[in-house]
């Protein structure tokens, strides 16, 4: 029997007592902030404290921007003291997709990407919605909790940023979500931090991908050697597709001595996340989304392969594994 969304906002408060101390668990971006901020809210008076930490470092400008100006309080995961917590909740994520989670017992999942095989006490992973936002908007109202303006502002941000303004797949409660919202989030702050994207010590990479770029039928590789951040990947690779003739987007970057590949498609035919599977996931980690998706690489495991230190027998070897265990493109519509 389906469970309707009071009935998940029941099983979720009795996850928890007053004495607990909560520590929501993210790998920092918009769904994911958003989301957590949820969590919080949910819990607010109902468990003794409750701390927000990232496993990641936020440097995307528009993750500043959002963490700024809405006054997200976050600790890093390396300054926390583990044994202070004995409830630990994860949203837009799971165990297995990162490393840095290991050492967390979760005891609460709340995700939308492809359920990935954890198991935890409890767990709501829907991979049709386009968003976590959108659950935990559900929940909220479930939970009849009318979001103060920061919160439907990160929630709203989460839904347009993780379904690319509705261009990615999307369930009619994902707009409903938004619909919903969007009456309650200030649309300036919003239009604020979306514009804030680019730094200035970024625009070497763009400069970089524009002049080593390889176009083929219709794709575009790029390889940018060592970058601060894996969103730098995401910007180029998001960036190249804006072109008209771009149906896809593969960029790589070296970040933490793994290589990091972006891929982003135009969402007809081929799925990038079956591609990135096919691909990639034979060396590291690898999968995704229809339009979007990404692989990991460990370079201990890519140095036996390749030169890694030649730029172009590294984007020569991503093209050659996408090409050769990709299958035909479904042309279907």
């Amino acid at each position: 029997m389906l469970l309707t969304a009071k009935d998940k906002v029941h099983q979720f408060y009795n996850q928890f007592t007053s004495d607990d101390r909560v520590l929501i668990l993210i790998n920092a971006d918009p769904d994911a902030i958003g989301s957590a901020m949820a969590v919080k809210r949910l819990l607010w008076r109902k468990v003794n404290n409750i701390t927000i930490s990232n496993i990641n470092i936020i440097d995307r400008p528009d993750n500043c921007a959002m963490v700024e100006l809405l006054g997200v309080k976050l600790t890093h995961t390396k300054d926390l003291n583990v044994k202070r917590f004995n409830r630990v909740v994860m949203v837009d994520s799971q165990p297995s997709h990162n490393v840095l989670f290991e050492k967390y017992a979760i005891d609460l999942i709340i995700d939308h990407h492809p359920d990935s095989g954890s198991k935890a006490p409890f767990q709501d992973i829907r991979p049709k919605y386009g968003a976590t936002a959108t659950i935990m908007t559900e929940y909220l109202r479930a939970a009849r909790i009318k979001p103060a303006i920061k919160l439907a502002t990160a929630l709203l941000l989460g839904i347009k940023n993780d379904t690319s303004n509705f261009e990615q797949q999307t369930l009619v409660e994902d707009v409903r979500s938004f619909q919903y919202l969007f009456r309650h989030a200030n649309k300036h702050l919003v239009r604020k931090i979306e514009q804030s994207e680019i730094r200035p010590d970024y625009l070497k990479f763009y400069k970089k991908a524009l002049e080593n770029r390889r176009i083929r039928n219709g794709k575009v590789f790029v390889f940018l050697g060592p970058v601060p951040n894996p969103d730098v990947c995401v910007l180029v690779a998001d960036f190249f597709l804006r072109v008209s003739s771009i149906k896809w987007s593969i960029v790589a970057g070296y970040h933490q001595k793994k290589l990091v590949i972006i891929f982003r498609s135009d969402g007809l035919r081929k799925n990038a996340g079956k591609i990135a599977e096919q691909g990639f996931a034979g060396f590291g980690s690898a999968g995704g989304h229809k339009a979007m998706a990404r692989a990991e690489i460990d370079l201990t495991i890519l140095r036996p392969l390749i030169d890694h230190k030649d730029d172009s027998k590294v984007i020569r070897w991503i093209i050659n594994q996408i090409k050769t265990k990709t299958p035909p493109a479904d042309t279907k519509k």
